[in-house]
């Protein structure tokens, strides 16, 4: 399974760490993902998705 949302698709990018003396290494940025249950259509189901998809009410938590 891989890091990533399912509703928006935000998953893991990559880039470099620049220090002050301008040195690269590579470095990743991992989104904030939550595993969620709620209802699709009739059925629960757990979805992972990002917080701002969350905060966006894309789906309704079910509690």
């Amino acid at each position: 399974m891989s890091r990533s949302c399912d509703i928006c698709g935000k998953s893991t990018i990559t880039g470099n760490k620049v220090s002050h003396a301008k040195n690269r290494t590579r470095r990743t940025w991992k989104p904030n993902l939550l595993n969620i249950k709620t209802e699709v259509s009739g059925t629960t189901m757990k979805l992972k998705i990002c917080t701002r998809c969350l905060k966006s009410d894309y789906v309704t938590k079910k509690v």
